[in-house]
């Protein structure tokens, strides 16, 4: 395989690129705020459990208002017509299993629809794919049986290699492996009741990344919200009426 063989001839460069970057990366905090609330008015029309990684939290943005999770909320709101109680369970650094690790032990609320943001950090740790996509199962799993989570999505990874604190040849390689993910995720979803796979081509702009260059800024979360949001509507949201119709 084409990754095996770049690492082979690569390696020494690709560790030393790697080695410095996490020496000299700007190390933005998680943003302020509460973590679950409400967007929007009236009668509650969606509850959602977000989890996942440092773009979960919203590492990037300076208060939750500006991160991931209250944009979709908000974009959910506006879609729906209706109020959307949201929770936010999230770590930087987190992999795959780590996320399953925050939900085992943290205080959830119930929810109908979860969204993980995971991947990343599977890539820059070195966790095998399939080890990687088996704690995604058990996240599903989880939030099936702890909080009665009918829907669980999981975002593609945005093209790494486009992201302006990587260096080349570092950044075609973490590209490669995020396609790779990507691929096996939707593959591996495709086979899943009550889950699914959200591609996000296109939705990565490197002029809307933070100032490490590596997590998006308040305006890309906003973008990033509305393909999720998009999805949840149009792909999600009929699957789980007609759930309801048939019971």
């Amino acid at each position: 395989m084409i990754h095996v063989a770049a690492k082979a001839v690569l390696g020494p460069l690709l560790y030393a690129q790697a080695s410095r970057l996490r020496r000299t990366a700007l190390e933005l905090p998680e943003p302020s705020g509460r973590r679950d609330g409400y967007a929007g008015s009236g009668k509650v029309a969606l509850r959602l459990l977000i989890a996942g990684d440092s773009s979960a939290a919203g590492v990037g943005a300076a208060t939750q208002d500006e991160a991931l999770a209250v944009h979709l909320a908000r974009e959910l709101a506006r879609r729906l017509r209706g109020r959307v109680r949201w929770q936010l369970v999230a770590s930087s650094g987190a992999r795959s299993e780590d996320v399953l690790h925050l939900l085992m032990r943290g205080r959830l609320h119930q929810a109908d629809v979860g969204v993980v943001i995971v991947g990343v950090n599977d890539i820059t740790k070195e966790v095998p794919l399939r080890q990687a996509l088996r704690k995604r199962g058990q996240i599903i799993a989880l939030m099936r049986k702890r909080c009665g989570v009918r829907h669980v999505l999981f975002p593609a990874l945005p093209e790494i290699e486009r992201f302006p604190a990587l260096p080349q040849p570092l950044a075609w390689y973490a590209g490669r492996h995020a396609r790779r993910n990507n691929a096996a995720q939707a593959a591996w979803l495709a086979g899943q009741e009550g889950a699914s796979h959200v591609v996000m081509a296109g939705v990565l702009d490197p002029a809307l990344m933070a100032d490490d260059g590596f997590h998006p800024a308040p305006p890309l979360y906003a973008k990033v919200a509305r393909r999720l949001a998009d999805h949840i509507k149009r792909e999600v949201l009929p699957r789980l009426d007609n759930d309801q119709g048939a019971t």
